[in-house]
């Protein structure tokens, strides 16, 4: 009867344990497939006792369990590579993958093969041992390889878990490798001698009770740890298959000595004491502090130096690579340092005027400290360029913890890295106290903490300048938008102007005062389109081409320059063209042949073709260098006017390229210039968009 209580008690802790699991899983695929494999248990558990107080129909029950024993494999390994996981199994091994899809050949054996198929017992009344034929020896073989690999996986995800999760999740996940270990010691009797020992449930079932109450107390006494990306490439640095090599050639062992003491109950103790020993020593290799020190003293007496300073700056500079802002970069830094000098916490100060302020932590309370530059701890750092321990002591620094006493004390603060950039203090890095107090640090640690706050404080100032350079370029784009704006605005303000100067002349006539009026309407005009491209920046204007005659488009331009000392020559060419735009460039170019002939020498405007079309403006100004032409005349912001823009050739070469065509300039210094604008005499060849 107690066999019975015992397993109705597990299975109620497996089952109700498992409805927790779906109930607050929201939706979460690990949990969903762990509570699947905790019911499947269950249901081992309860035909394998049924079959124990009903030996003479134990047969009937052991299919029952075959059945659920064929689902332990694919949802003990899905359970494994799903839980606490964010990609799944969409991130693992082609051979994980192909073991999942060979796992359903489990229930396939079983569909195919009854259960006197797999089991004969010549007495199990009294001895409650099975013997295992053939095709259980391989069924619970490859149930004992499943069992093995899911426990390596549990591994590997423990060790990715950041080490506060594994803080919250230890005993969650030490539960769930208790469950599965205790499934691989039952199953491991058909692997070493083709046999299952009923008897051993009776340690089997409390075992699992115990794991299943660890799983309990973490969910509610630490919660849930975040779900975390474990790599394709991370490698089996599993101590689980060493642990599960050792207990196999163990039990070969030792199970062959007590096969002759022939007593069953000697059996069930030894498998109880190797589950409480194999257990804790599990629990233990999990200890950060066992893994430490054995790390301590592997490196005392085995390594020349302290550090693999390769590894470090790989793994240092890989993580600062992977961070996507100031914030990212500022929690890896510290991370890395917490976790390379195993201290309890970190807090990052940069500075910002005349003081470093706390502007990130990790794993540490806020921190309300202002490390002003009169501050000796400041002082020191800058000083000295040493790391601050907070545990020395003497005259020198006596000072140093007077000022910060308060900080030490409540942050418990153990080190103070100082942070430089181009030869200035910029920050510092404040450790928390060690998790092993009784390390010592020496000259490796310092060297390595300098090295490393060298390139954080590096990573952090080229992130802070990126910042700023992108900064600077918004508002350069903004200024040449403004540019380009008071280039239009100029040369409306030059056509009124030279319109006002006219109107003292000829006011009086009437044809004055009809050109007059047009130059006006045509200014607003061209204020109202400026006006609506201002409101549309972002949106390319495209060419609305038409045919046009180039020589009236000439005189157009020339009335809107209002530049009455300009001779239009040659005859009507007639192509496909922008007028407005083309109308620009005539005034661009007119406008500035008036002012380099300073008003007095004639300019000409001449239209013509040959096998292209040609608006051609010459004057007899001061002409321009050989050398400005070929290097500078058509760039932007470049110009020999005193208050001139240098926008306004670039814009008329930008206007004639969308065309299709193409300026030339031709001039002598003292003699004058002559610039050629060639376009396409039926507008075909098109770049289909102004650049206005």
């Amino acid at each position: 009867m107690l066999p019975l209580v015992v397993a109705i008690c597990v299975i109620g802790l497996l089952i109700i344990y498992g409805v927790f699991l779906l109930v607050t899983g929201r939706g979460e695929f690990g949990r969903f497939v762990l509570a699947l494999a905790l019911w499947s248990v269950a249901i081992v558990a309860g035909s394998d006792a049924m079959a124990m107080l009903m030996p003479e129909r134990f047969l009937g029950w052991k299919q029952v369990g075959l059945v659920a024993e064929a689902f332990l494999p694919p949802l003990w390994l899905l359970a494994s590579l799903t839980f606490y996981r964010r990609a799944g199994i969409r991130n693992v091994s082609w051979l994980l993958k192909l073991l999942l899809a060979l796992s359903p050949a489990f229930l396939l054996a079983v569909m195919l093969w009854p259960a006197r198929f797999f089991f004969y017992s010549p007495d199990f009344a009294v001895e409650h041992v099975l013997f295992l034929g053939p095709v259980a020896a391989i069924f619970y073989s490859g149930l004992t390889v499943y069992m093995t690999v899911a426990l390596m996986q549990l591994e590997r995800t423990f060790v990715a878990l950041p080490r506060w999760d594994r803080w919250r999740s230890k005993f969650e996940l030490l539960g769930i490798g208790a469950v599965i270990a205790v499934l691989l010691l039952y199953y491991s009797q058909a692997f070493l001698y083709r046999t299952l020992n009923m008897n051993l449930i009776l340690a089997r079932e409390p075992a699992i009770g115990v794991a299943v109450l660890l799983m309990v107390y973490s969910r509610l006494r630490r919660g849930a740890a975040d779900r975390i990306a474990v790599s394709r490439d991370m490698a089996f640095r599993s101590v689980v298959v060493l642990a599960v090599g050792l207990y196999l050639v163990g039990v070969g062992l030792l199970g062959e000595g007590l096969r002759y003491l022939g007593e069953s109950f000697q059996g069930v103790l030894f498998a109880l004491i190797a589950f409480l020993c194999v257990l804790a020593g599990v629990a233990a290799l999990l200890s950060e502090t066992l893994r430490h020190r054995v790390k301590v003293f592997l490196l005392k007496h085995f390594y020349a130096q302290k550090y693999d300073y390769r590894s470090q700056w790989l793994n240092f500079t890989q993580r600062l690579a992977a961070v996507r802002g100031e914030d990212d970069l500022y929690q890896a830094l510290l991370a890395f340092f917490s976790e390379a000098f195993a201290a309890r916490g970190a807090a990052l100060f940069w500075r910002d005027g005349r003081a470093l302020r706390p502007v990130a932590r990790y794993d540490m309370a806020p921190v309300e400290t202002v490390l002003v530059d009169e501050n000796e701890l400041v002082r020191y750092l800058e000083e000295t360029e040493r790391v601050f321990n907070v545990a020395e002591t003497g005259p020198t620094v006596k000072k140093i913890h007077e000022d910060n006493e308060d900080f030490f004390r409540e942050r418990g603060i153990s080190f103070v890295v100082p942070l430089f950039f181009e030869g200035k203090l910029e920050g510092c890095l404040a450790l928390g106290d060690l998790i092993h107090p009784g390390d010592e640090l020496t000259y490796e640690d310092y060297d390595l903490m300098k090295l490393l706050a060298h390139q954080g404080a590096a990573a952090i100032a080229g992130l802070q300048l990126s910042a700023q350079l992108a900064k600077e370029r918004e508002l350069a784009a903004v200024g040449q938008v403004s540019t380009f704006v008071m280039h239009d605005l100029k040369n409306l303000v030059s056509s009124l102007s030279l319109l006002v100067d006219n109107a003292a002349h000829y006011l009086n006539d009437p044809e004055f005062q009809k050109d007059l009026l047009a130059t006006l309407g045509g200014t607003v005009g061209k204020m109202k389109e400026l006006m609506a491209r201002l409101r549309n920046l972002e949106e390319k204007e495209a060419l609305k081409l038409e045919q046009a005659d180039l020589r009236a488009l000439a005189v157009v331009g020339v009335q809107a320059a209002a530049a009455s000392a300009v001779e239009v020559l040659g005859a009507s060419v007639v192509t496909r063209v922008d007028p407005e735009e083309i109308k620009k460039v005539v005034v661009n170019l007119v406008l500035n042949a008036v002012e380099a002939s300073s008003g007095q020498e004639p300019v000409k405007v001449e239209v013509g073709s040959n096998s292209e079309a040609f608006i051609r403006v010459t004057d007899c100004g001061c002409g321009i260098t050989e050398e400005f032409i070929r290097q500078r005349l058509f760039r932007p912001f470049e110009t020999t006017k005193a208050r001139g823009f240098g926008i306004g050739l670039y814009h008329c070469k930008k206007i004639v390229e969308a065309h299709g065509g193409r300026i030339e300039v031709k001039s002598s210094q003292g003699a004058g210039t002559e610039f050629t604008v060639w376009l396409p005499l039926d507008g075909a060849t098109l770049n289909g968009d102004a650049a206005a």
